[in-house]
């Protein structure tokens, strides 16, 4: 199959761990589609190397839908969607709550099931060529425990795992849906030493691997040919910490 017919599509690909994903995948020869909220210096770099952009804000349905026209409108098959888009709002913050809850619903659940609704046939094609496609939702830790400060987040990403076990039934065997649960992989340059070394002791291996781990993940579900409806806890061991 022509490369150029099927690629790999990361959501939310223009910084921090989609970036890593991005670059890494294109530097394996793969075709990569990204999408960018805001506009970013990166994204010129991105294209210069072979990475397409595509505008998406997947904050209501609309936007969600104009963006899986474009996919229709421009590829004939996919290899894979890494639904990596992401937002974490707090409760209690400038935003009320009812819109925190809205807001991370249509980013972490309504924009990856109408995606994979409205691409299947994309990803189905490329599978029936090539044995198999992939989704890859991007998860969160919290997901299995929940949090105080960011219920909506965490809730979301508990459906977001849900939908990973629905399309993985419905799409059976041409395309394999999976998710990545990652607690800590990187810190943000702003955040502070007493707050790096508190978040290290949280994990049995107090470590914070960087974003390579999550790209390791991404590259192991695209090789592998016998893993679906599952979700890859990349944590560290930190539920084994908490519990001791």
């Amino acid at each position: 199959m022509n490369k150029q017919q099927s690629p790999v599509v990361i959501t939310g690909g223009a910084q921090r761990l989609g970036l890593a994903a991005a670059l890494a995948l294109n530097d394996e020869n793969y075709q990569v589609v990204i999408t960018y909220r805001k506009p970013r210096q990166i994204l010129s770099e991105l294209e210069r190397a072979g990475i397409q952009t595509i505008q998406a804000d997947f904050g209501s349905v609309d936007a969600i839908l104009q963006f899986t026209q474009q996919l229709k409108g421009r590829f004939h098959s996919l290899r894979a969607i890494v639904h990596n888009a992401s937002e974490w709002l707090p409760e209690g913050g400038e935003h009320a709550d009812h819109c925190v809850l809205q807001r991370m619903l249509n980013v972490h659940v309504t924009a990856p099931y109408l995606i994979n609704q409205e691409c299947g046939d994309l990803l189905q094609r490329h599978g029936e060529i090539q044995s198999y496609a992939d989704i890859i939702h991007m998860s969160d830790y919290v997901a299995s425990i929940g949090s105080k400060k960011h219920l909506a987040y965490a809730a979301s990403k508990a459906a977001m795992d849900n939908l990973t076990l629905s399309f993985a039934s419905k799409y059976a065997p041409l395309v394999k849906v999976n998710s990545i649960a990652p607690a800590l992989l990187m810190f943000n340059q702003t955040d502070e030493d007493a707050y790096r070394q508190k978040a290290k002791k949280k994990s049995l291996l107090q470590i914070v691997p960087g974003e390579i781990e999550g790209v390791n993940a991404i590259r192991y579900i695209l090789e592998s040919r016998y893993l679906t409806g599952k979700t890859i806890a990349l944590d560290g061991g930190r539920h084994l910490a908490q519990a001791s």
